[in-house]
């Protein structure tokens, strides 16, 4: 009877853990969905709320490195505009505890964005801290 409940006891405290985990990767998930939906509708409220106020972006262009704030990075986005030619992936969610990775991808017709975001879990809920991205061309019609 006792290794009953003890075994009943562990497969409990098993499926709370393994809901818990599915949370936070649906709250992961709709974080980064922020910034995708923000970028695709060119709408900056909607952006906004999957980073931290912090948050940085480091990339490479040809003159080299370049980190800039994220936000600052976006503000210029105008809503009125006609919504951005692409489609959106999330690749990959990883999560450790508090510390959180998400891979994307956002392809248009000429080049494809492939973003890592770092998220942390601040205060409850799930931020951008970090964006790190490669612009990878597409390959032209061969003839």
């Amino acid at each position: 009877m006792k290794r009953t409940i003890i075994l009943l006891f562990a497969v409990i405290l098993s499926f709370v853990s393994i809901t818990a985990q599915e949370s936070d990767y649906e709250l992961v998930a709709k974080t980064v969905n922020y910034y995708l939906e923000g970028g695709t509708n060119n709408d900056f409220e909607t952006l906004k709320k999957a980073f931290h106020e912090t948050a940085t972006m480091k990339y490479m262009t040809k003159d080299g490195y370049k980190e800039v704030n994220a936000l600052e990075f976006f503000s210029g986005m105008d809503a009125s505009k006609p919504k951005q030619n692409r489609m959106t992936r999330i690749e990959d969610i990883t999560i450790s505890g508090h510390a959180a990775n998400a891979r994307l991808e956002i392809e248009y017709p000429t080049f494809l964005f492939i973003d890592f975001m770092n998220l942390l879990k601040i205060d409850g809920e799930w931020k951008i801290v970090n964006k790190i991205f490669y612009r990878k061309p597409k390959m032209g019609p061969v003839n």
